[in-house]
């Protein structure tokens, strides 16, 4: 039988807040049955009020590889959406302990490498699709990101290396990089927004004015579902405008 929307599972990461929220609300309204993975129960809930009885609450720590390998054995999905990551400390180099530098090493790319592997090994079904968050700060760097640039830029290599693994071996396993821009609509943009403002001596109002106002998080979470549910979006990696998702170049 054919495989519709209304079969499919998708398991979303740091999905109690930010992009991850609205990417599991996207999927739910598209007909995916969601499992959404956070630490906080209580913010997973409000999704769940929210979206419905397709989006199933699972609080767990998603950098934590038995929580990818339960979950992915548990559910069997045909989606999994690698969104869950820290905040980082905004601040010059010097200012960094090599601790918090490393933060977004430890959560971003530990936890997209255990799920990562995880839907290699299961494998995932043939036509399956597996979403990894990065940012627009992997292609430009960000002088008070600490490791945050560089993480989310190994994340993009990690992609596209489980996606060579995926042809190698005839899985059928689809790898995509979602790479949204700067967003003050969640609490890690607006922080970060705050921080460059004020690095660069300017208002805050003056710097969000930079950005585009179409592109709210709710509209980010559409198009990172778009990616997960199309599969013609078939380039390894795409920036998340308020136009649709373009190709990396």
């Amino acid at each position: 039988m054919e495989e519709t929307m209304s079969t499919r599972t998708a398991i979303v990461t740091g999905a109690s807040r930010g992009f991850g929220r609205a990417t599991a609300i996207a999927l739910v309204n598209a007909g995916v049955h969601v499992i959404g993975v956070a630490r906080d129960r209580e913010q997973l809930d409000a999704v769940q009020n929210e979206a419905g009885a397709e989006f199933t609450p699972v609080p767990a720590d998603a950098a934590d590889p038995v929580t990818a390998g339960r979950l992915v054995d548990t559910y069997h999905p045909n989606i999994l959406v690698l969104n869950a990551g820290a905040h980082p400390l905004l601040r010059p180099l010097h200012k960094y302990s090599w601790e918090t530098f490393s933060s977004n090493w430890e959560v971003d790319v530990r936890h997209v490498f255990n799920w990562t592997r995880e839907a290699l090994l299961a494998p995932l079904d043939p036509g399956s699709t597996v979403v990894t968050v990065s940012s627009g700060a992997a292609l430009q760097g960000s002088s008070i990101g600490g490791g945050y640039s560089g993480a989310k830029a190994t994340i993009l290599f990690m992609t596209g290396f489980a996606e060579e693994e995926s042809n190698r071996a005839k899985l059928g396993i689809r790898f995509v990089s979602a790479v949204p821009g700067l967003n003050a609509g969640t609490a890690l943009g607006h922080a970060a927004a705050t921080a460059h403002a004020q690095r660069e001596g300017v208002s805050l109002d003056s710097f969000l004015q930079r950005l585009d106002p179409t592109l709210t998080p709710k509209r980010v979470g559409q198009e990172i579902a778009t990616l997960a549910t199309d599969s013609e979006f078939d380039s390894g990696a795409y920036r998340v405008t308020a136009n649709g998702p373009t190709p990396v170049d």
